[in-house]
């Protein structure tokens, strides 16, 4: 496969004169219909706005005449691995004849509330307060992307210098500046409201550039190959080597060979779908993982996407050893952006968990046609890993049937492997037929469990329950989850207890601040984890509250979706739905219920423990155990 060429998209590119002069000439209008040529997408009003304000603001900063007339100016420039747009980039020379490019991150933030989440603060965005990401931090991680994926940035030969302008932010107020911050700050400086922090944004820039390019910096940064600089690619491959984690083993190590090859072997014409289908415990991540590493070694474009943000942030962690943002973080990304790049963005993505896929993106699923559709044609290969099984919400739509379809209409060659199980234990594969007998999933031979070959039992209390996990828990290797049945009421008030049974069990939810790490945080064992926060992620034990969602009568596995927390977002519209077909809505929501056990209480590799708030329930799974 050759390495991918430049698929960096600038909207708007002139040098300081030029751009003065635009700016006096509703420079707004003008980016907004090169934006709609550029990328056949419209512009919202707000950001239309913004451009109107914070560019004006640049404009007066840049008519100072120590910064060069032909210096390059870049508004809203792509950055690779990427749709994210770097707000404004200033090129030319420092005094020594070295190729800067000052990217820098414009806010129109008045105000800021700090979080105990790294480089996340809260402001005023959408009509309310809203987490966001550090401007600095934001800034530093765009040239992390320059200096990894863009050959003239990687090479030496282009510097990139990171800031952020925050010109409605009083320069007084100091919370945005806040010690936490100052490993961002320190790489990304931060320049505020008020004549004093324009004089010092006004340095920085003349230190950087004193003399002008003719766009041709500017020019040379956007046409750069896009790939994986060698010094990031071995840095990567560094830190898994020695780590037994992400050993492979036996159809692992196959499945991921052929996948190589095959991927290897993708072009543009000649676009690759690969489907590899897998249970629980199989090793579809530790595949996904090892592609990721070793492909990016070719200097191929390639990313790890997953629906659920918990597996990204878990395995980039476990690679790099801190749950601190890094530059690695280019490497993995959520489903959702991928409706509006260009075809063939990227080599390979590789697409873990699929069958948490949905049609629509966006926080209001109203972008883009078909999840499965743009994923494939974002790439040159497109690996898809799934079990269709761990479908647990209404929008999850990821199956064989749909990839195989959108695979077809492209044109694409498939591929399809199939994992058995490797669940590092003994009688896993009897422990999967089992869970599928109890829960009424599937009719299997299994209908009694031998819990020597796989630690299984039924508590009668939870707090009996959480101690003997807890028990386990000795090299943070253990977690309990339950299904979705009680409010997160501490996600806005930590005073509160969420997950209350009896007089005795009070326990919260997944904290916000470490929800997305919460299965490998070691303060974690003290909460109770949700489908969110460990589906594609394993544990050696595992403790599983069945809530009343979920109970069995007479032998027969009764679901309740009407006893699920109003506040999950899984069966959203179940109300609604159930009018319009009530026979079609409960058994979608029957499987739904199920699968959502079947997961959680497949997340122990050695051992799961049971808890059941239905005391016939519980009975009922103690009968079918040896």
């Amino acid at each position: 496969m050759q390495a991918s060429s430049s698929t960096h998209t600038l909207i708007y590119q002139a040098d300081k004169q030029k751009f003065l002069q635009d700016a006096d000439r509703y420079i707004e209008d003008l980016i907004e219909i090169q934006y709609q040529e550029k990328t056949g997408k419209k512009v919202s009003p707000k950001e239309k706005q913004s451009w109107q304000n914070s560019l004006q603001e640049m404009a007066k900063i840049l008519r100072d005449d120590s910064i060069p007339a032909s210096a390059g100016v870049g508004i809203e420039l792509f950055a690779p691995q990427s749709m994210s747009r770097i707000d404004f980039t200033l090129t030319g020379y420092d005094e020594y004849g070295n190729k800067k490019a000052v990217i820098i991150e414009l806010k129109q933030w008045s105000g800021i509330e700090q979080t105990s989440k790294d480089a996340i603060v809260r402001t005023m965005l959408g009509g309310g307060l809203n987490e966001a990401i550090h401007p600095s931090y934001q800034a530093w991680s765009y040239a992390m992307l320059f200096e990894s994926f863009n050959e003239s940035v990687s090479s030496g030969d282009i510097k990139v210098i990171p800031c952020a302008f925050l010109h409605n932010y009083p320069e007084n107020d100091n919370a945005i500046l806040d010690a936490r911050f100052k490993e961002y700050t320190e790489q990304a400086p931060l320049f505020r409201k008020g004549l004093a922090e324009r004089d010092k944004l006004l340095a920085f820039l003349r230190q950087h550039i004193q003399k002008g390019d003719q766009q041709a910096v500017l020019q040379q940064l956007i046409s750069s190959r896009i790939g994986a600089s060698k010094a990031f690619a071995d840095s990567l491959a560094q830190l898994m080597k020695g780590n037994t984690e992400f050993a492979l083993i036996n159809d692992q190590k196959l499945v991921y060979e052929s996948i190589k090859e095959i991927a290897q072997a993708a072009a543009p014409g000649k676009h690759k779908v690969i489907i590899i289908e897998g249970g629980p415990g199989t090793g579809k991540t530790l595949i996904a993982i090892n592609l990721l590493v070793k492909l990016l070694q070719t200097g191929i474009a390639i990313k790890y996407v997953s629906k659920n943000a918990a597996p990204r942030h878990v395995y980039k962690a476990k690679l790099t050893g801190t749950v601190k943002q890094t530059h690695f973080n280019g490497l993995f990304t959520g489903s959702d952006s991928f409706h509006a790049m260009e075809p063939d963005s990227f080599d390979v993505l590789l697409v873990d968990e699929s069958h948490r896929l949905t049609e629509k993106s966006g926080m209001f699923n109203n972008l883009g046609e078909n999840q499965m559709k743009e994923l494939i044609n974002a790439a040159k290969c497109t690996v898809f890993f799934i079990d269709e099984d761990q479908r647990v919400t209404f929008r999850d739509i990821g199956s064989r049937e749909q990839i195989r379809h959108w695979a077809a209409i492209k044109e694409a060659e498939i591929h399809e492997f199939t994992l058995s199980s490797q669940f590092r234990c003994s009688g896993s594969d009897g422990y999967m037929a089992w869970l599928d007998n109890v829960l009424d999933i599937r009719e299997t031979a299994n209908n009694l469990l031998n819990t020597q070959s796989y630690h299984f039992k039924v508590f009668d209390t939870p707090e009996a329950m959480h101690e003997a996990v807890e028990k386990k828990n000795g090299k943070n290797k253990a977690r309990v989850v339950a299904g979705y049945c009680w409010p997160w009421n501490s996600k806005t008030d930590t005073r509160q207890m969420d997950i209350v049974i009896g007089s005795h069990y009070q326990r919260q939810w997944n904290l916000a601040s470490n929800s997305m790490v919460w299965i490998i945080a070691p303060d974690s064992i003290d909460q109770v984890g949700c489908i969110h926060t460990c589906q594609g992620l394993e544990v050696d034990y595992i403790g599983v509250i069945i809530g009343p969602d979920l109970i069995v009568r007479d032998g027969q596995v009764i679901t309740d979706a009407s006893q699920r927390s109003s506040m999950d977002q899984t069966i959203k519209g179940y109300k609604t739905r159930i009018k319009k077909d009530p026979a079609g809505t409960k058994a979608l929501a029957d499987r739904i219920i199920k699968n959502t056990y079947r997961t959680l209480m497949t997340r122990g590799m050695k051992g799961c423990y049971l808890y059941c708030s239905d005391p016939e329930t519980a009975d009922y799974f103690r009968s079918k155990l040896q």
